[in-house]
């Protein structure tokens, strides 16, 4: 890489390609980039990096011609820019491969793996590290809000890295975290997921034992107790597996949770006995379960329970987690990644938790290539009526999935209606913003789930609310 002095990204808006671009500036490489379409958080983190971002994708991105081209694992043959690349044999890789080559060589490699969590749980463990002044790297599926930032390249050993189980490039099918060749690996759950890349549950469940068969001897996994995917994953590991949850059994035990309006805490035993009692601001059972993930891996590095306790105290979560993006007129607006069932029924639960006695909406954009297929379609509609209000909105780019495959939101949206569930298709963002802002009161919840832009919704939904609000200020005053 001492040669190789501009780097060219192609799908750089992924949130991990936005963070190794951040990476690259930093260690004085010219950076460039591209994308079909950009939106935040990662469109103004890479702004705020002075990174501009080219869309749409053309040729003349590619000019001058950069000494290396990072294939996002979005892009695909027919891409202009990636057929430019191949027909005049520009460099090319990975982003694990460079990451692998470039900043994880010589580092205590910590990954953090999972069907759902992970984002979240890298962001704790990395601020734990921060805190105890460990100066760590990481790297982070989203933006960390204790950081304001997803990377950072700190001077300590360890690269902390969120282990993503999706495939790494179109040249490289394999998972991305098997380039990470991790020293200890936490592990949260394994689902089936990813449907547009993994056949069934075996196949999500062999690429998490090739996982654990990387991590050497001298290593650690720190695993949930729940969960017989996961016993499957680790019963051949050749290195030490610590359990956390809520089994008598498990090393690390949760107890005494208790959900405040502002908090959550609990107690966390470690073989049996009392090691810490933890208190973070985040709500829902599944954050428990990432905070003590995290808390078990930090001390098996030293790092002392106290020390950990105040690091969860000072937590503030991660972008589009349980993020409030508004509040207009008595109603809470919260933007929430959720992209797979069991992430839409945590996230509602956590909801009910926080918001108690008050009037939940959950509106849907189906977009991950899981949520846009029919594999959990009864599914779905169970974990979407934990809410009072249910809106649906069509499924994405719906054309692109066959229709035998896919999302049939019109059959969720009945089943939910005969289980007794208030429920209804809206099909795009203008008319769900029309429809729904007019019926929605003071004391309202509203969970928007979605892992993309979602049409400008976190914008105009609140926009409309306080228009209404201005509107029915000016008829009584006309009056």
């Amino acid at each position: 890489m001492a040669d190789k002095k501009h780097i060219h990204l192609i799908g750089i808006c992924g949130t991990a390609m936005a963070s190794l671009a951040g990476m690259l500036s930093e260690r004085g490489f010219r950076v460039t980039g591209s994308d079909s379409a950009a939106y935040p958080p990662m469109s103004d983190f890479l702004r705020s990096l002075g990174i501009s971002i080219a869309q749409p994708f053309a040729v003349g991105n590619l000019k001058p011609e950069p000494d290396l081209v990072v294939i996002g694992n979005a892009i695909s043959r027919g891409n202009l820019e990636l057929e430019h690349v191949l027909d005049h044999r520009i460099p090319f890789c990975s982003l694990p491969q460079l990451l692998h080559d470039e900043f994880l060589k010589g580092k205590e490699v910590i990954v953090v793996a999972g069907t759902h969590g992970k984002t979240t749980t890298t962001s704790m463990l990395s601020w734990i590290f921060e805190v105890a002044e460990a100066k760590p790297s990481f790297l982070i599926g989203g933006i960390a809000e204790n950081f304001n930032r997803s990377f950072q390249l700190g001077s300590g050993p360890h690269f902390i890295i969120e282990g993503d189980e999706y495939d790494t490039a179109f040249f490289d099918k394999g998972p991305k975290f098997l380039h990470y060749f991790p020293d200890s690996v936490i592990l949260t759950s394994v689902e089936f997921d990813h449907a547009d890349i993994y056949k069934d549950l075996d196949a999500v469940e062999t690429s998490f034992k090739r996982l654990v068969n990387l991590v050497p001897q001298r290593g650690r996994i720190i695993a949930f107790d729940t969960g017989v995917s996961i016993e499957k994953c680790v019963e051949r590991a050749f290195c030490p597996v610590e359990r956390y949850g809520k089994k008598v059994e498990s090393g690390w035990r949760m107890e005494r949770l208790e959900f405040h309006s502002d908090s959550t805490s609990w107690s966390l035993l470690r073989n049996g006995k009392l090691w810490g009692e933890l208190e973070f601001p985040l709500a829902g059972e599944y954050n428990v379960w990432n905070a003590s993930a995290a808390a078990a891996m930090a001390a098996n590095y030293g790092i002392s329970a106290k020390v950990i306790g105040d690091a969860l105290s000072r937590f503030h979560s991660v972008k589009r987690r349980l993020e409030v993006k508004a509040e207009v007129n008595g109603i809470t607006i919260i933007d929430d990644f959720a992209h797979h069932p069991t992430a839409i029924a945590e996230t509602l639960k956590a909801l009910r938790g926080r918001y108690a006695g008050r009037r939940l909406w959950a509106i849907l954009e189906p977009r991950s290539n899981t949520l846009r297929r029919n594999v959990f379609q009864d599914q779905l509609a169970k974990s979407l009526g934990i809410a009072d209000e249910i809106v649906i909105a069509n499924v994405f780019k719906s054309e692109s999935i066959p229709e035998g495959e896919r999302l049939d939101v019109a059959v969720v949206a009945a089943q939910l209606g005969r289980d007794g569930h208030h429920a209804r298709v809206l099909a795009d963002v203008d008319t769900i913003v029309k429809i729904c802002a007019r019926e929605m009161r003071p004391g309202d919840v509203v969970g928007i789930l979605s892992n993309g832009g979602f049409g400008g919704i976190y914008e105009k939904l609140p926009q409309s609310l306080r228009s209404l609000t201005l509107n029915a200020s000016s008829v009584e005053a006309s009056s």
